[in-house]
């Protein structure tokens, strides 16, 4: 005789959100993670969704976000320079910086520092993100292979690198000296 499965719990439905609810959420938002205007009007409209509307007049998420933002708690440009400098740690180039300011809702006029951020670290990136993926001189053996090399610089593009600086560390040998100084030459 089998025992009876575990009965499934009903999720409690939730309350509808109202005005004064809404506001509370998109400050503990932004209270726990760096956003920008684009994101924090996504998620208010997901959680209206999600949960419903009972204020007597519409949700105002255009006024919120405008609010949180004249009061400092969302700027576009601190992000994106934040984002410019993270994605360069990891080793991502200009191409995936223009791709994820994209994706944020980050206005060109806004992502001007970030894009300066990215080619100015465009050498370290691109040195970081070989070391990682054991790229050029960071290999155990060259790539010999046609179909290898076209995979490793395809990598290298898709990463947001130019074809001439992913050519440039590719060509080099393994164990080969590497600095962005000489690369960027």
């Amino acid at each position: 005789m089998s025992a009876d499965p575990a009965p499934k719990r009903r999720k409690k439905r939730r309350k509808p959100l109202d005005s004064e609810q809404l506001e509370a959420l998109a400050l503990h938002y932004v209270g726990r993670y760096a956003t920008s205007r684009s994101k924090l009007s996504r998620y208010l409209d997901r959680k209206i969704y999600e949960r419903g509307w009972e204020g007597e007049c519409g949700p105002d998420v255009p006024g919120i976000v405008e609010r949180f933002a004249k009061a400092g708690y969302v700027d576009d440009s601190a992000y994106a320079a934040m984002r410019a400098r993270d994605l360069a740690a990891r080793g991502y180039g200009e191409g995936r910086l223009r791709q994820r300011l994209y994706a944020d809702g980050i206005a060109d006029d806004d992502s001007e520092e970030a894009r300066a951020i990215a080619q100015a670290n465009r050498a370290e990136a691109a040195i970081a993100f070989a070391s990682r993926r054991r790229f050029g001189p960071f290999a155990v053996a060259p790539l010999e292979d046609q179909k290898a090399r076209e995979k490793a610089l395809s990598a290298m593009i898709r990463a947001g690198h130019s074809f001439e600086i992913s050519k440039r560390i590719l060509a080099m040998a393994p164990g080969d000296p590497i600095s962005a100084e000489t690369l960027c030459e």
